[in-house]
């Protein structure tokens, strides 16, 4: 047995005993920042020499609970108190719900404990805080969205369709590597909110950027769709592009600057839905995207 090997148990064991967030760190975005990495880097380094759906499952239920530890609700939906915190799956098999529920096993977030139960009907998901929904629910995700669009519950998927048909949050894989993607406009939505650090990072994470000076911020952004010739032509590349937005921050104009035209056209029809922070007059903001993670 190699040195650098620790079992499953022990090593859940690890970071389970890790508490991030610890007083040490006094500045909020660093809570934020350090609460989340040091989860992510125990599993990593916990995981090595597991299956790779093992180390997979760890991290997104990893993800899981820090979004409910993160996530401001209502307090109609989440009263003061000692009432549960669910946490619903849909879909997908065992595994992953006995991998979730040993993350949260035994923990409390405020004084709410996190309870984990699989989410079959429209009744169990409407008494869920959170819904996770695994990819081979793609079929029924959009109908179960709509009925849960008044409601304020975070869905969260895994499926690169999942924020346009109105999902909040969406876990996906990317060279090995679990990262965040969000729908602000659906959290907002939901009377739901985090913290402008981790939206920061899920922006970073999604693929492109609009990080120049004065740039103003994105309150909506759905990643584009991956042509699937391009996909069958393993077209991979970067789009760079400027766009015109008005100053209530919907897209008047997408003008590409640089990139396959395959690609831009699907970077074109996806920055036409996004919404930008609102302004005093219409600004132009440049926009890329890189198609090489798909």
């Amino acid at each position: 047995m190699s040195a650098r090997y620790r079992p499953p148990e022990k090593a859940r064991r690890v970071r389970l005993e890790t508490r991030p967030g610890r007083t040490e760190c006094r500045s909020p975005r660093g809570r934020v920042i350090l609460r989340i990495g040091l989860v992510m880097f125990v599993l990593h380094a916990g995981s090595l020499g597991q299956e790779p759906r093992t180390k997979e499952y760890q991290v997104k239920a990893a993800y899981l609970y820090n979004f409910a530890k993160l996530a401001k609700w209502p307090k109609q939906s989440l009263p003061a108190g000692p009432s549960p915190l669910v946490i619903g799956v849909v879909g997908g098999d065992d595994e992953f719900v006995d991998i979730l529920t040993k993350t949260v096993g035994g923990r409390t977030i405020e004084t709410h404990p996190v309870i984990v139960k699989p989410a079959p009907s429209p009744d169990e998901l409407k008494s869920c805080h959170i819904v996770f929904f695994r990819s081979s629910e793609r079929k029924r995700t959009p109908g179960a969205i709509a009925a849960l669009s008044q409601a304020s519950i975070l869905l969260v998927g895994e499926d690169e369709a999942f924020l346009r048909q109105g999902g909040m949050i969406n876990l996906v894989l990317e060279g090995g590597r679990v990262r965040f993607e969000l729908n602000r406009d659906a959290l907002d939505g939901a009377d739901l909110h985090f913290s402008p650090q981790l939206l920061m990072q899920a922006k970073s994470d999604s693929g492109s950027s609009n990080a120049s000076p004065g740039a103003r911020q994105l309150k909506s952004q759905v990643p584009p769709e991956y042509p699937e010739i391009a996909r069958r032509m393993q077209l991979k590349g970067t789009v760079n592009a400027v766009a015109l937005v008005r100053p209530d921050g919907t897209v008047k104009e997408v003008k590409v600057m640089g990139g396959h035209p395959l690609l831009a056209e699907a970077l074109v029809r996806a920055v036409m839905g996004w919404k930008y922070e609102p302004a005093t007059k219409e600004t132009t903001e440049p926009v890329k995207f890189n198609f090489g993670k798909f």
